[in-house]
C-alpha cells in the first residue's frame, strides 16, 4: 500500500442509512476490530469521521502514530450516490444532443411505470427545456455525415449555465461508432465550462443502444457535483486528522476505485454498499466450503438480494435504479425491496397488512427508540415479541435500550386495531409478511433464474438478517444458512476483501465471418492500456494482475446477445464461434445451424489483486462454552416458549446451540427458532440446520 512503511492498518467503511460500519485490520498484528456509529442522513461524511476518530481513540497508546494516521488504506463503500438518484437529489444538469434527439431520455423503451393500465407518470432526471439540440451526425457505420457545429455548442453551453446547471452531459446520436464530433463538442464546452462536471457520453459508455448510453451518461454528469463534493470533503477531513494513506472506493461490480475515478464516474458506485457485502459473503462461504449462496442483506430501509454460484457472484450489464433510471455498467446483481428493520407496517384501504417501502430510517427510527415516531416497524415486531432484548444497547451507542411500550402501542394502534387482533398476533403477522416479501426476493434470484435454491446455502447479513435467518430457510427450502462473524458490518469487511477492478466496453457490431482480428486485438490492447493506466494511477500494490475479455454475440436475427469468455491469446474466428456456440448451448440447450453469427460488443477487465487477510483472524478465541444469561420469553408460531440467551462471540468452535436460543452481540441479534440449531465452525460463523425429527 503507498502510505508510510509503520502504517499496517487497513480499514473498510460501509455508510448505511442507519448505520455507518467500520472493519478495521490489523495486517501486521494478524487482529481484526469492528466500529459501528450511527449514520446522519444528509450528512454521510460525519459518521464516517466518527467511526474514524473512535478507531483513533481506541489505538493511542503514546507511542507512534494514533488516529487516522495510523491507517495505511482506507476502502469505502457509499450509498451517497444511489440516495442521491433514489431520493432525486441530485445536481441540476443539462444535455447537449444531436438535433432531433433532445427526448431519447423521456421516451426510454416506451415502457410504463406500470405495465398494466394506462396509469403513472414519469420525471426525467433532466427536463425537457434543459435538453439542447446542436447541428451534427454520424451515421450508425461511423461516417461522418455532418461536422458538429461548435458555435452552437458552446451557446448551448452559456444557455445551460444561465440557467443554473451545475454540470453538462454531451450525448452524440452513434457517437459509440465514431467519437469524434462528440469528442470536439466536449473540448468546446469544457473550455467555457466553469468546473470539471463535464461527461462525454461515450467516455462513461461507447456502447450501442442510444438510451442506454444516454441514461447513464446523464445519470453520471448529475452525480458528479454530488459524489465529487462528498470524496474531496472527505478526503479533506481525513487529511485535517493525519491521514496520510489512499482512499478508495467500491465499485458496483464488486472492485474498487481511487478516488478520482469515483468522482470523474460516479454513476458505478450506485450500491457500492450492497456489492461489497456480497463480495464479502462470496469469500466467508468459499472458506467455509460452502461455494453457493443466497446472500441477504436487511439493513434499517431495505432488503438486497444476491446470488453467488461457484464462488463468484453473479454480474449483469445493467440495472434501474429506479423506473426509467437505467445505469448500463458491469455490476453485481442485486434485488433490492423496501423489507428493512425499520419498514414501516400499516392497513391499507382494502384490509390488507402492507409493511414497507416507507421506513424510519434511525432518525426518528422505530417507534421503540423513543424518538417521536408513532408508526410500527418491522424491528418493533421484533421487540415486542421477544426476539431482541429491549434492555439491550442498540449497536453504536445509538441508544442504551427499547420502550417496548411504545411498539405495542403502535403495533396496537396502526395494525393489531384494524385487523382484530391483538397485539402479539399483530406483531407476527408483520413480521409473516416481511417474510414473504423477502423470500419473494430470494425466489427471484434463485427459482427465476434457473436455481434450485435447495442447492445453496443462505447467508444472512446487516442488522437485521440474522433474526430472520430460520424464517427465510423454511419459507424458500434452503437447508443451511451461515450467519457470518459479523454480519451488521459484512459489508465493511468486503470493503477489505475487494480487489481493484476496471471494465471498459466498446462496440463493434460486426459479422463474426467479416472480422478484421488484427483490429479486434489492436482494441483489446489499447482497452487494456486505458485499464493499467487507472489500475496504477491508485498507488495500491498488487499481488497479481489478472485481465478478462469477453464478447457479446448474438445469432443475426436476435435482439439479446449472449456474453462470451475468450482468451487474449487465442482471438482467432474459430476460436471465438466455438465459444460462441458453446456459451450458447449452455445458456439455450441448443445451438442454431446454419444462421450466421454477429459480434456486437467488446468487453475488457483488468483486475488488480489485492492482498488478502485470513479469515481466521475472525475465529473465536474461547476455548469453553459460556454460561447462559439466563432466558428470555419469545413469541413465536402463536405461543411463548422460554429461549436461552447466549453471548454470541463467546461461543467456541464446535459449541452447538438449539432452538429456541437468543445470540446477541454489538452488530447484531440472531433468533434461533424452536427446530433449529446452530454450530460454530473453525472461521467462527454460525452454522445453522433443522435439528433431526
Amino acid at each position: 500500500m503507498k502510505a508510510a512503511a509503520h502504517c499496517s492498518i487497513v480499514v473498510g467503511v460501509d455508510v448505511g442509512g442507519t448505520f455507518t460500519d467500520l472493519f478495521v485490520l490489523d495486517e501486521i498484528a494478524g487482529t481484526a476490530r469492528v466500529v459501528k456509529v450511527p449514520s446522519t442522513r444528509g450528512e454521510e461524511a460525519r459518521g464516517f469521521m466518527d467511526g474514524i476518530e473512535r478507531i483513533g481513540n481506541a489505538g493511542k497508546d503514546g507511542a507512534g502514530d494514533s488516529g487516522a494516521g495510523a491507517i495505511a488504506t482506507i476502502v469505502h463503500g457509499t450509498t451517497v450516490g444511489t440516495n442521491a438518484l433514489l431520493e432525486r437529489k441530485v445536481a441540476r444538469t443539462g444535455i447537449i444532443t444531436t438535433e432531433g434527439f433532445r427526448d431519447v431520455l423521456e421516451m426510454r423503451r416506451r415502457d410504463r411505470p406500470r405495465t398494466w393500465g394506462l396509469r403513472g407518470g414519469f420525471e426525467p432526471v433532466v427536463p425537457r427545456n434543459l435538453r439542447l439540440e446542436v447541428s451534427e451526425r454520424v451515421l450508425a457505420d461511423g461516417t461522418l455525415h455532418t461536422p458538429v457545429d461548435l458555435t452552437q455548442v458552446k451557446a448551448a453551453a452559456g444557455d445551460l449555465l444561465e440557467r443554473g446547471c451545475e454540470a453538462v452531459c454531451v450525448f452524440f446520436i452513434n457517437a459509440y461508432a465514431n467519437p469524434l464530433n462528440e469528442a470536439r463538442a466536449v473540448e468546446a464546452v469544457r473550455a467555457i465550462w466553469p468546473n470539471s462536471n463535464v461527461t462525454a457520453a461515450t467516455e462513461v459508455l461507447p456502447e450501442i443502444r442510444e438510451f442506454e448510453r444516454c441514461s447513464t451518461a446523464t445519470l453520471n454528469a448529475s452525480l458528479q457535483p454530488v459524489v465529487g463534493s462528498y470524496l474531496t470533503r472527505l478526503e479533506s477531513d481525513l487529511k485535517a486528522h493525519g491521514f496520510r494513506g489512499e482512499l478508495l472506493v467500491v465499485q458496483s461490480n464488486g472492485g474498487i476505485m481511487s478516488r478520482q475515478t469515483a468522482c470523474d464516474m460516479p454513476v458505478r458506485t450506485a450500491l457500492s454498499g450492497p456489492a461489497a457485502g456480497v463480495i464479502a459473503c462470496a469469500a466467508i462461504g468459499r472458506a467455509a466450503g460452502y461455494p453457493n449462496l443466497v446472500t441477504g442483506d436487511m439493513g434499517g430501509t431495505s432488503f438486497d438480494v444476491s446470488l453467488v454460484a461457484n464462488g463468484e457472484a453473479s454480474l449483469s450489464a445493467q440495472t434501474s435504479i429506479d423506473f426509467g433510471m437505467v445505469v448500463r455498467a458491469p455490476m453485481i446483481q442485486i434485488e433490492t425491496i423496501g423489507a428493512g428493520g425499520g419498514s414501516i407496517a400499516s392497513v391499507d384501504a382494502g384490509g390488507l397488512l402492507q409493511v414497507g417501502p416507507e421506513s424510519a430510517g434511525s432518525v426518528p427510527g422505530p417507534a421503540c427508540y423513543g424518538r417521536g415516531n408513532t408508526r410500527p416497524t418491522v424491528t418493533d415486531a421484533n421487540v415486542l415479541l421477544g426476539r431482541i432484548a429491549a434492555d439491550r444497547p442498540l449497536g453504536g451507542g445509538l441508544l442504551a435500550r427499547m420502550d417496548v411500550g411504545k411498539a405495542r402501542e403502535a403495533i396496537d394502534v396502526h395494525v393489531a386495531a384494524p385487523l382484530g387482533l391483538d397485539a402479539y398476533a399483530a406483531a407476527e403477522a408483520i413480521l409473516t409478511v416481511a417474510n414473504a416479501k423477502m423470500a419473494g426476493a430470494i425466489r427471484l434470484v434463485s427459482i427465476e433464474r434457473g436455481h434450485d435454491p435447495r442447492e445453496f446455502a443462505y447467508m444472512p447479513f446487516g442488522g437485521g438478517g440474522a433474526l430472520h435467518v430460520c424464517a427465510m430457510m423454511r419459507e424458500v427450502g434452503t437447508t443451511t444458512g451461515i450467519v457470518p462473524r459479523f454480519p451488521g458490518v459484512t459489508s465493511a469487511i468486503g470493503c477489505v476483501i475487494a480487489d481493484m477492478r476496471h471494465d471498459a466496453v466498446q462496440t463493434l457490431n460486426r459479422a463474426l465471418a467479416d472480422l478484421d482480428v488484427e483490429d479486434l486485438r489492436a482494441r483489446v490492447a489499447s482497452m487494456a492500456e486505458a485499464c493499467t493506466q487507472r489500475l496504477d494511477s491508485a498507488g495500491v500494490a498488487f499481488e497479481a494482475v489478472r485481465e478478462t475479455v469477453e464478447l457479446d454475440m448474438l445469432y443475426v436475427g436476435q435482439s439479446h446477445t449472449v456474453r462470451v469468455e475468450v482468451q487474449r491469446d487465442a482471438l482467432e474466428r474459430a476460436e471465438i464461434g466455438a465459444a460462441f456456440e458453446a456459451a450458447y448451448r449452455a445458456t439455450f440447450g441448443r445451438a442454431l445451424d446454419g444462421i450466421a453469427v454477429r459480434i456486437m460488443n467488446l468487453r475488457y477487465a483488468r483486475i488488480g489483486v489485492r492482498p488478502k487477510f485470513d479469515l481466521a483472524v475472525l475465529a473465536p478465541k474461547a476455548t469453553a462454552m459460556p454460561q447462559s444469561l439466563g432466558t428470555q420469553a419469545v413469541f413465536h408460531a402463536g405461543r411463548w416458549w422460554d429461549a436461552a440467551r447466549f453471548a454470541r462471540l463467546d461461543l467456541p468452535v464446535d459449541a452447538t446451540v438449539d432452538g429456541p436460543a437468543i445470540l446477541e452481540q454489538a452488530d447484531t441479534t440472531i433468533w434461533l427458532e424452536p427446530g433449529f440449531s446452530g454450530r460454530v465452525d473453525t472461521l467462527g460463523n454460525l452454522l445453522i440446520t433443522r435439528q433431526a425429527d
